[in-house]
């Protein structure tokens, strides 16, 4: 299948889950997940239609942005754990930052922001499942407090939602109380009214569990394998 054809039909069940929830397919945004994956096929995507793209690590996308820089109307998000020693090189490469997980990492994207005369999106990335292989404020903790009541200090980002990448499980269903852990949270958060503090954005669901997360209430679903194939070595 091409990628045109998977884009279409990623859509396609896109739609889908969101009737099934009672949601409006236009209110969920695709993200195309292309760490590993060349420009070549990251062209692909873009003529296909697809204007949002999500990168796990700087090193490779500073390596691989040149031939990306002309494809108009493209949002560079970056999605993987971000090292605060980074964040400058990061705040220049991005539009966004979905993957915001200390007040440090915050205060260097901030501090960077500020030098480049811009404002930079983030998200707040929440370990659902306490996993210690994963990064991510947990749900219940000073470091989440931390960073929202410090929002308010940093001039330069804005604060849009949060994101999470919950346990893996072969069946969807399974993923479903983390999925629904984090919209809880969300609406939690936004019911606070905090300064600075957004909470448009809820990017959960991959290729493998997206349906289940728009049933649940994700805003943005992060999906590569089900675009691209699998990962390019």
């Amino acid at each position: 299948m091409s990628i045109e054809s998977n884009i279409r039909t990623i859509r396609e069940r896109i739609a889908s889950a969101a009737r099934k929830a009672g949601r409006d397919p236009a209110d969920i945004v695709l993200m195309a997940v292309t760490k590993t994956h060349p420009p070549e096929r990251i062209c692909e995507a873009y003529d296909a239609g697809l204007r949002l793209f999500g990168e796990n690590r700087v090193q490779e996308f500073s390596e691989k942005a040149a031939p990306l820089r002309d494809l108009r109307g493209a949002q560079w998000h970056m999605i993987g754990h971000l090292q605060s020693n980074k964040a400058g090189k990061a705040a220049e490469l991005f539009t966004a930052i979905d993957s915001v997980d200390s007040l440090k990492v915050a205060q260097r994207l901030n501090s960077s922001a500020e030098q480049l005369g811009k404002k930079l999106a983030v998200l707040i990335e929440v370990n659902v499942g306490g996993e210690s292989a994963k990064s991510g404020v947990p749900p219940d903790s000073e470091e989440l407090q931390e960073l929202l009541h410090g929002a308010a200090t940093l001039e330069h980002l804005e604060f849009r939602g949060l994101m999470t990448v919950p346990p893996f499980t072969d069946n969807p269903e399974e993923a479903r109380p983390y999925f629904r852990q984090l919209r809880q949270l969300r609406d939690g958060v936004a019911r606070r009214k905090l300064p600075k503090i957004s909470m448009g954005v809820l990017s959960m669901g991959m290729s493998h569990d997206f349906e289940v997360a728009i049933e649940e209430g994700s805003t943005c679903v992060r999906v590569g394998t089900a675009i691209f194939g699998g990962r390019q070595a």
